[in-house]
């Protein structure tokens, strides 16, 4: 059930400006039209991928760091609305030193829900701290039809899990997408949903009534679903050595828009009804940095705020 990967980048920890630079350098090329065949050129053919069909088998793919609380919301739509028309391994990469987060999967870890395999990775917590290391190591390894990387605030409800193996039945699209997913208003730490357990885990659910529908025009980074043969292939961001790095600190998942200019798509949209994401205020992974942390909340605020006037 839980595992830690045999091989890893070794990379010097990412920092300071050199480090900066080549972030931006990334992030400009990939919005620039600078052809992702000179940095991947190994993309397969559309009519090489499988077009599976039937019993699907889906992984889904989560990080968490010190977000415990949105991990068992998360796992608790899997174990309350598990899929009966598909297998599914939810793996989720995690840091032995977040003990709030091992405790949760130690206690999901124990229950038993037919379909459902549990994949616990362990990741040094630098490793952990760039998305991408995890998400291409799932990528390279996995033995799914269908890979889903998400995050631990993304939850699967209702006819998630079995709409979604319908739909891809199939495909051979490289990536797909929820056309609508279902989102609250930006919560504080001391909403109710947000604090269910008193130090325990346990089973936990949520108000439906607080969430709004919202579309999606793109494949974004808790929303990415992609084609199995395509995720072995060419990994999670696999070309880009910078983005396999480890990180003194959590870095902003920039990669996210990366991985869709190397498969030269922003994803194809499906219907998958239940899919509700929770948005929080303050981000524990940037926990420590109180002035960083402060900014990147008014932020969010004001982002939510011009969020919900145009939707």
């Amino acid at each position: 059930m839980s595992s830690k990967p045999a091989h890893l980048p070794k990379s010097r920890l990412q920092e300071g400006s050199i480090d900066l630079l080549r972030g931006v350098f990334y992030r400009v090329i990939s919005h620039l039209g600078v052809p992702a065949r000179w940095f991947e050129p190994d993309l397969p053919s559309h009519q090489s991928v499988a077009a599976k069909t039937g019993y699907l088998n889906i992984e889904i793919v989560s990080h968490c760091w010190k977000y415990a609380h949105l991990l068992s919301l998360q796992l608790s739509s899997i174990v309350k609305y598990p899929p009966k028309k598909a297998g599914l391994t939810m793996t989720v990469f995690y840091s032995e030193e977040d003990q709030a987060t091992k405790t949760v999967l130690n206690y999901f870890g124990d229950i038993s829900v037919a379909g459902v395999t549990w994949n616990w990775v362990s990741l040094p917590r630098q490793s952990l701290f760039r998305r991408a290391i995890g998400r291409n190591y799932a990528a390279l390894n996995s033995e799914a039809d269908w890979i889903w990387f998400t995050d631990c605030d993304v939850l699967f409800r209702n006819s998630c899990l079995d709409s979604l193996a319908e739909a891809l039945a199939g495909r051979r699209d490289f990536l797909v997408y929820p056309k609508t997913e279902y989102c609250t208003e930006l919560l504080s730490d001391g909403d109710p949903m947000l604090n269910q357990q008193d130090n325990e885990p346990g089973i936990v659910d949520i108000n439906q009534d607080r969430f709004q529908p919202f579309a999606r025009d793109r494949a974004t980074g808790p929303l990415q679903i992609v084609h199995g043969d395509v995720a072995r292939a060419c990994g999670y961001c696999n070309a880009l050595g910078y983005y396999q790095e480890p990180a003194s600190s959590w870095r902003k998942a920039y990669e996210d828009s990366a991985f869709r200019w190397l498969l030269r798509t922003e994803g194809t949209p499906i219907e998958i009804p239940g899919v509700y994401r929770i948005r929080h205020q303050n981000k524990g992974r940037y926990s420590g940095r109180a002035r960083v942390g402060f900014l990147r909340s008014r932020v969010r605020r004001l982002r939510s705020w011009l969020n919900y006037q145009v939707s």
